[in-house]
């Protein structure tokens, strides 16, 4: 039996891994008791005794967590810790040779959710040479209020809570959001791009959208859909066409699983990432990694 140690339980990505993993009955979980659970000591024994353990931290306790490890365990780390760190995995299997990477890796890095919808559309594009590497580019992303955490959760469904909060609200507005490193460096793009992300009233879900001109790309928009065709056609990640009409945050809400489109025309194109947050944006994505790592189908236990 496997043994799975879960690093930060309480928050709403551990809370959904538990979730899932609890229905599986080829695991252990591991679980530290509450008085124990800042103990450094009491954690690094549990870490160690796991197979794998998840990290469901801040940054700063993620990278504390990582150094505790001395043996045989493996680590899906979903804080922005290590995302672009050398020696750690970058745990989008979809893309260009990471299933092999993850496959053979014992410390991954889950993606940030904002930045799986913007790498999982640009990725594709820059590897076929339908981008180039020096193009600068635009991601707009709306996202629920989950992925803001406890804290926003508790903000958006307090019973007196602000006015503002009944509006979509703008954020990351200095440019410097944390999911930009890995935005540029994993597509092998030699710019970030302008981000801006939305955060508005509903749960989880979210549409991530990175605009393109026609003299931005290097091909037709048939070319951009033959490469989602051919890279994206998994029970987890698939290329879908839209009807010409709208594409709500909350879509696949409660989900695993990512759907890929284009829109637009051919002079101003519209190139569309659908998912949840907190599935395939987080949690749903540790897992699928965890799956990999066991030699399982990546499907197993997710809501796909």
């Amino acid at each position: 039996m496997t043994r799975i140690f879960i690093d930060g339980s309480a928050g709403t990505t551990g809370l959904r891994i538990r979730e899932r993993l609890e229905k599986r009955p080829e695991l252990e979980l591991l679980s530290l008791p509450e008085s124990l659970r800042k103990d450094r000591k009491a954690r690094e024994e549990i870490i160690n005794a796991a197979d794998i353990a998840f990290f469901c931290l801040p940054d700063a306790a993620a990278v504390e967590s990582a150094a505790l490890v001395h043996g045989d365990t493996a680590v899906i780390d979903t804080s922005t810790a290590h995302r672009t760190a050398e020696g750690w995995a970058y745990g989008f299997p979809e893309l260009h040779g990471l299933r092999e990477k993850i496959r053979s890796s014992k410390r991954i890095a889950n993606p940030g959710c904002h930045a799986s919808g913007f790498i999982s559309l640009t990725e594709p594009l820059v590897h076929a040479g339908l981008i180039a590497q020096d193009t600068a580019l635009t991601c707009f992303s709306v996202t629920g209020y989950s992925g803001g955490g406890k804290g926003m959760i508790a903000d958006y469904e307090a019973e007196s809570r602000s006015p503002e909060l009944d509006a979509p609200r703008q954020y990351g507005l200095s440019q410097k959001h944390k999911h930009l490193p890995e935005m540029a460096k994993i597509p092998g793009l030699k710019t970030e791009p302008v981000f801006c992300p939305i955060v508005s009233d509903y749960y989880s879900g979210m549409v991530v959208t990175v605009p393109l001109f026609r003299k931005d790309l290097r091909g037709t928009v048939e070319d951009i859909r033959a490469v989602y065709r051919e890279r994206y056609h998994s029970a987890v990640v698939h290329y879908e066409e839209y009807e010409d009409g709208l594409i709500a945050g909350n879509a696949l809400a409660g989900r695993d699983d990512m759907r890929i489109t284009v829109a637009g025309n051919e002079e101003r194109i519209l190139l569309i990432s659908v998912f949840d947050n907190l599935g395939k944006g987080a949690s749903g994505a540790a897992i699928q990694n965890m799956n990999i790592l066991l030699g399982l189908d990546e499907s197993t236990g997710l809501v796909v």
